[in-house]
């Protein structure tokens, strides 16, 4: 009887721990969705990869004018069809993973310490942040390619992919889909870690400052107020992995075979120092960090 008893329990724990894995990445899906709607509108992201892999534009605006000028309105939301259908499946993942991770680390906390509390520490927070990042990368490192191939190709009859299909095609033919469709995977597994490693970091540092503070529950802090720390961790995230972005942008708009421009991660973050330094490390921050809180306070407030 006993051992029936200990069973159903067991069951009861599992489902339960289904149903909040199951809530976990049905968020993460939400607030992806809202995370792609409220960053096209800003209509900033074409903006910032071409920054960054361009020496043709002096600033945002200038390139925001060239683009408006030489390929119309609609040429700001090139590569859009492809985040739109997977970054509500890379928000969910990360979600999903993340809260995994720290339940993870509760199991762990109260083993160590049946009588303490089992919250998480902070560094224990940026782990399972950064776990989460980089579970995501196994789909936002091609998604991103994608969009960014796009996004930099020449516009006009000269243009290289009829589409998202056309261009993951094609990108997996030159080099089979690991160093073709995959190309910068490792500085993308670098720059996800960090992002949402300090992502979450943030935003759970802020939560529990205001708990702190004013002496409430996290379900008693007001709906503004999340979407307002959420914003706050969307520009720490992008200050903490920005120069892996980069080059991660960089490497994911080179050419193949004879006209490649960068062998790895490191020379193209050698060659990227030598010829711009630093600054080279940066362009494109100003407006990425605009559209960041609106983006990410969304993503956080559904």
């Amino acid at each position: 009887m006993a051992d029936s008893a200990e069973a159903v329990e067991a069951d009861i724990a599992a489902n339960a721990s289904w149903a909040r894995t199951a809530k976990d990445l049905f968020s993460g899906a939400a607030g992806g969705v809202a995370q792609v709607l409220l960053g096209e509108l800003t209509a900033l992201d074409i903006v910032k990869v071409r920054l960054q892999t361009s020496s043709k534009y002096p600033t945002a605006l200038s390139c925001a004018r060239s683009i408006l000028q030489n390929e119309g309105p609609l040429a700001f939301y090139k590569g859009t069809l492809t985040p739109l259908i997977g970054i509500g499946a890379c928000v969910s993942v990360q979600f999903g993973a993340f809260h995994y991770a720290r339940r993870a680390f509760e199991e762990q906390n109260l083993k160590a310490n049946p009588t303490g509390p089992a919250g998480l520490s902070y560094g224990q927070y940026y782990l399972a942040g950064a776990f989460a990042g980089l579970t995501n990368s196994v789909l936002s490192g091609p998604i991103e390619h994608v969009r960014i191939r796009l996004q930099t190709q020449p516009h006009g009859a000269n243009r290289l992919y009829s589409g998202p299909v056309d261009c993951v095609k094609k990108l997996s033919s030159h080099e089979g889909i690991l160093r073709g469709l995959y190309r910068g995977q490792v500085v993308t597994l670098w720059r996800e870690a960090q992002a949402y490693g300090v992502w979450f970091l943030t935003f759970e540092y802020l939560m529990a400052r205001d708990m702190e503070r004013n002496n409430v529950k996290r379900s008693d802090i007001s709906s503004y107020k999340v979407a307002f720390y959420g914003g706050l961790a969307g520009e720490a995230l992008w200050i903490a992995s920005y120069p892996f972005d980069v080059v991660k942008s960089k490497m994911q708009s080179d050419g193949f075979g004879k006209d490649q421009t960068f062998k790895s991660m490191r020379d193209c973050f050698a060659q990227t120092w030598k010829a711009e330094g630093m600054r080279g490390f940066w362009k494109g921050i100003g407006p990425t960090m605009f559209r960041a809180m609106p983006v990410s306070a969304g993503t956080f407030a559904v």
